[in-house]
């Protein structure tokens, strides 16, 4: 045993001792951070053009929020829906597959009597699955009856419009350019059913404060969000507080606005220490509904936009967030599509994959920037209207076969103004032409007679597509196609 002043003999070894308490501490929080599932939010807007943000090139308004989210994280420069509207795109992304493998097709009306099968599997489902506390905010979408509501699809809260602004069950007779009010559901019930346009400025406002609320309340378990902004589609609304701010009219006041959406978010994480608990997915459903011109987006280099399947339609901004797992102020150009996104989460928390077949893999690799990641896919289909394949690109993202198919398009002229859109025309491609995206990302050169190998390739991968989801275009049967949920009744 030492002799001495005990103090004496402690004293000198305190130093130690409080290093070795901060290292143990450290350990105890890195443990915790290890095992703790991570929070996944996805802010899903509408409508909303690849040139949309401002590290994506926009012009009139700025987005220093989405901007720093960027910085922090990495921005997805080939990242695509798999159909450009909104229904489509919305099932796509909830269920990891071809919206047309599940049976859902276009924009659902508000008289559809059908909607997204509650057999399927949606994220939410699967996290729920893992412990985690499910909510969205924001325009659904994918069938406004009760059995196809966001409480019978996973979510155990939710608050938001059933379709888009435009949309009104018992006004079928309105014109072009009015809009009459919209009901607003709360956990499957309608809370108020004449959401006006005067009401209307108010939802990207209040859908914020849901989710932060959401975020308060579950802060210190694991959580999925699902913020599904009904902006920027038409018509407009902007609340009081950036009424005017933008140079760009009211629809960069409303993109404004949604920045500032994200912004209060992040801080809301940033309030808990959870920054680094949370991956943070930004992107949107597809390209911007140029035919409203004022009240329209920009598909910046891109070809056409919403409602096509060429790149202005499918290819959207997206940025990732999750702080040291995403290295910061990181740029992809690696082709990668919303379906990948369930089971990329579904690999992060050890969620079991659903049991029905999905379209979408893991791009983890992809995302976190793993030094010799490949895209795990051989290629992609794109189909839209009913079931019709219009394209196909290789899994590296490099090429494009555009197929037969009628388009629609401005043909160079203006959009409309003020709300009011301008006719489109038809497009007619009366063969299949090629594009290498990776030179030509504006679609403007058609490469198919230089390059037959590729599209021999490509022809051949869009017959793998027709054999398992049909083509409405070459009148085929699709193997893997299931059902949606359906009522009766009108």
């Amino acid at each position: 045993m030492p002799r001495g002043n005990p103090a004496q003999l402690i004293t000198p070894m305190y130093p130690l001792l409080k290093a070795a308490l901060v290292l143990s501490l450290c350990g105890a929080l890195a443990a915790r951070a290890a095992d703790r599932l991570p929070n996944i939010i996805v802010i899903f807007t509408d409508d909303q053009g690849y040139g949309d943000v401002g590290v994506f090139g926009a012009k009139g308004y700025t987005t220093p929020h989405l901007d720093r989210l960027a910085h922090t994280g990495a921005m997805f420069t080939n990242f695509h829906v798999a159909q450009a509207v909104c229904s489509a795109s919305r099932a796509a992304l909830l269920t990891g597959c071809y919206s047309n493998r599940v049976g859902i097709h276009g924009a659902l009306g508000p008289n559809a009597t059908h909607g997204l099968n509650p057999n399927e599997t949606t994220i939410a489902e699967l996290l729920k699955s893992r412990g985690y506390a499910t909510g969205m905010a924001g325009k659904w979408h994918l069938g406004h009856r009760e059995a196809f509501l966001p409480p019978q699809q996973g979510f155990d809260e939710s608050f938001g419009l059933p379709y888009s602004n435009d949309m009104w069950p018992f006004h079928p007779e309105a014109k072009a350019g009015t809009y009459p009010p919209l009901p607003l559901y709360k956990n499957g019930k309608i809370i108020d059913p004449e959401i006006t346009p005067d009401k209307m400025r108010n939802l990207t406002t209040q859908y914020t404060e849901h989710a932060v609320s959401f975020i308060e309340r579950n802060h210190a378990r694991p959580f999925f969000f699902y913020l599904a902004h009904s902006m920027p589609h038409v018509p407009l609304a902007v609340s009081d507080k950036f009424k005017g701010k933008s140079s760009a009219g009211l629809y960069g006041d409303v993109i404004m606005e949604i920045d500032w959406s994200v912004g209060e978010i992040v801080r809301t994480l940033a309030r808990h220490g959870l920054e680094r608990d949370t991956l943070v997915v930004f992107t949107t459903d597809n390209g911007p509904w140029l035919s409203y011109g004022n009240h329209a987006g920009s598909a910046g280099p891109l070809r056409e936009g919403k409602g096509t399947s060429w790149e202005g339609g499918t290819r959207v901004p997206c940025i990732m967030s999750w702080p040291g797992h995403i290295p910061a102020g990181a740029k992809s150009d690696d082709y990668a599509m919303t379906i990948d996104l369930l089971p990329t989460f579904a690999r992060l928390t050890g969620a079991t994959l659903p049991a029905k077949p999905i379209d979408g893999l893991d791009i983890w690799p992809l995302l976190s920037r793993e030094p010799g990641a490949k895209n795990p896919h051989e290629g992609y289909g794109i189909w839209y209207a009913q079931n019709e394949l219009q394209a196909v690109v290789s899994g590296d993202g490099r090429w494009k076969l555009i197929l037969a198919h009628r388009s629609r398009t401005l043909g160079g002229r203006p959009g409309g103004r003020d709300g009011i859109p301008a006719k489109y025309e038809n497009l007619e491609v009366g063969s299949p032409q090629l594009y290498e995206l990776s030179r030509d990302i504006g679609e403007t050169t058609d490469v198919a007679a230089a390059h037959p190998e590729v599209v021999k390739q490509l022809a051949a991968f869009a017959e793998k597509c027709r054999a398992e989801l049909g083509d409405a275009l070459t009148k085929r049967t699709g193997r893997g196609n299931r059902e949606p949920g359906r009522i009766a009744g009108p």
